[in-house]
């Protein structure tokens, strides 16, 4: 059934800028860039036009450009402007302490992630000290069913708000991601009772993640964390006890934040 409710209007924009913005969030999605050609095509978007704002980007200092390949990745400028973003993030401060615990008791990662335009932003990292660890980075975008962050997240959103995600098309990102809506429900109902969720390499091969919310005073999910490791490091005779333990590290990050009235 098509939705004939009228749509709010959107503000006039400046489209030179919205083509320069498209083309920073398409580079934010690879760790390796991307070339003048490749992002071209992904955007549909003439390669002149590609690569004058590439070289805008460039002289400016948010991008730089391989020596070889000429891939483009985020400059030294644009990090430092999402660094000073995410220390303005309260939530960052008060769950570290409280991750580099969690980091001590199980020898794996921790995330802290929130949710954004329908996808999972990780916003903090604590590397356990092993060699062996999982390969990700602050500021790297997740699908939200896929995940154990967005899991957690999604399973405590008010109805509403969990039907606008939920009814959002579930990509595959390998052939364990959970395909069926009607086993994805059963899955959030499932994290609803056990308080911490479950990904069982959905998201990438060979990788496991248990994740928990961070809640307001109001029982609003606003982050969630997760610990994440390798099958062979997260076995599955480990997911209750790293459960509980994620679940009670959530909670008192949650407590942490209602005394301050960030999140309440």
């Amino acid at each position: 059934m098509t939705d004939s409710s009228p749509q709010p209007e959107q503000p006039p924009g400046v489209p030179a800028l919205d083509r320069a913005l498209t083309v920073l969030e398409c580079i934010a999605q690879s760790r390796k860039g991307f070339s003048v050609s490749e992002l071209s095509r992904r955007l549909t978007l003439p390669k002149s036009s590609v690569h004058l704002i590439l070289r805008t980007f460039e002289r400016r200092g948010y991008l730089q450009k391989q020596p070889t390949g000429g891939r483009y990745r985020f400059g030294l400028k644009l990090m430092s402007l999402g660094h000073l973003a995410l220390d303005g993030v309260e939530l960052r401060d008060e769950a570290r302490p409280i991750l580099q615990r969690l980091v001590l008791a199980t020898g794996l990662t921790a995330h802290l992630g929130i949710l954004e335009r329908g996808e999972i932003v990780i916003i903090e990292r604590v590397d356990a000290a092993t060699p062996v660890r999982v390969i990700s980075f602050v500021g790297r975008r997740m699908k939200v069913h896929s995940t154990a962050v967005g899991k957690a997240l999604l399973a405590f959103l008010p109805p509403e708000s969990q039907d606008a995600l939920a009814r959002a098309p579930l990509e595959p990102q390998n052939e364990r991601t959970i395909a069926s809506p009607a086993d994805f429900r059963r899955e959030l109902e499932q994290v609803r009772s056990l308080g911490y969720a479950f990904n069982d390499q959905e998201d990438e091969l060979g990788v496991r993640a248990v994740g928990a919310p961070i809640l307001s005073a109001e029982g609003t999910p606003l982050a969630a964390i997760s610990i994440v490791g390798t099958t062979g490091q997260l076995t599955v005779d480990r997911v209750a006890a790293i459960g509980e333990a994620v679940r009670e590290a959530a909670q008192e990050i949650s407590a942490h934040m209602q005394r301050l009235h960030v999140l309440a």
